[in-house]
């Protein structure tokens, strides 16, 4: 499957070392399979004045019975808990790759009320449950990268 991730530089050797804290699913190197979606984000670097480059990566596992994954299909209560403790600094749980919805901008305003106490975790829900998830993955572990993903190239945006 083809993977895409942007940033403002190449990245043709991926780690988890870079990633920032307090993230949608902790602490990872975070792609989609949506080329649009990543494109998209690309733009945020050269509104800021820097170059934006689109990483393009295969990813491929053989055996996946190897790999502790975690997939959500909605952004439903169990995201909803698990990005609320990642984006609280609590890393939940010992996971090779996250799987699910990003926390896009209509997204993040309803998540950032359900932080600042202002809505329930029902009202977020429910607010939340009219959003189509833009898919991201985020590989938790160098493992994964390794012998998991494959860079094919970068263009730049």
């Amino acid at each position: 499957m083809k993977l895409y991730h942007s940033s403002n530089v190449i990245v043709e050797s991926p780690d988890t070392l870079h990633s920032r804290n307090y993230l949608d699913f902790g602490r990872g190197f975070y792609l989609t399979s949506l080329h649009e979606q990543a494109v998209r984000y690309a733009q945020r670097f050269k509104r800021r004045g820097q170059q934006a480059w689109l990483n393009t990566y295969e990813f491929s596992m053989d055996d996946d019975s190897q790999w502790k994954i975690l997939k959500f299909d909605s952004y439903d209560e169990n995201w909803l808990d698990f990005v609320a403790q990642c984006r609280d600094g609590k890393d939940v749980g010992d996971y090779d790759m996250v799987i699910g919805g990003i926390a896009n901008d209509r997204v993040i305003l309803t998540l950032d009320r359900y932080f600042a106490n202002e809505i329930s975790q029902e009202e977020a829900l429910g607010l939340l449950r009219f959003e189509k998830p833009n898919i991201q993955y985020c590989i938790r572990t160098e493992r994964m990268l390794r012998e998991c993903l494959t860079y094919i190239n970068s263009e730049q945006v």
